[in-house]
């Protein structure tokens, strides 16, 4: 063994017997906190149209596009709804994690999600169709189903799913 090989493996077992110091790690609870609530005269999201009533009041006057979620029971009623991002004048940037966050803390068997296009065309992007399916994949890893995804203009409505993008 040469002299640079011998230093460099002192040098190695020097470096491994040396220890970072503790890391404090928080020991923290997470809770839903409720804001407000309304009455959902349906009670129950079984269809599209019920997706678009549920959301309608809630995100009618927003100038600027709301992700929202619906976190629902085994039998389809809305449990919570939750703004998981809030974007500019024609575009929201979500990601799964965000959208499943809420719907994990409230015990939701399926979610629908739901967010406006402040233009009034409710037509879906590329992006919309893109973030529809990676939230149907992360709904099957953590088996919470993606129902539906609506989309909101400023009369009407689309649904993804009966688009056949779910």
């Amino acid at each position: 063994m040469d002299k640079s090989n011998v230093k460099e493996t002192a040098m190695t077992q020097e470096r491994n017997q040396k220890r970072d110091p503790a890391k404090r790690v928080q020991v923290v609870n997470v809770k839903i906190v409720k804001e407000t609530s309304f009455l959902y005269a349906n009670r129950y999201v079984r269809s599209p149209e019920d997706g678009y009533e549920l959301f309608k009041e809630y995100l009618e006057e927003a100038d600027r596009e709301h992700f929202v979620v619906a976190a629902l029971d085994t039998k389809n009623q809305p449990i919570s709804i939750n703004t998981v991002h809030v974007g500019c004048l024609n575009s929201s940037i979500v990601h799964p994690r965000e959208v499943m966050k809420p719907a994990i803390l409230s015990n939701a068997a399926s979610i629908v999600v739901a967010h406006n296009h402040p233009s009034g065309d409710p037509d879906p992007s590329r992006e919309d169709i893109k973030v529809t399916e990676r939230l149907a994949k992360a709904g099957k890893v953590l088996g919470i189903e993606l129902l539906d995804h609506v989309i909101l203009g400023r009369t009407t409505f689309i649904s993804l799913k009966e688009k056949g993008y779910i």
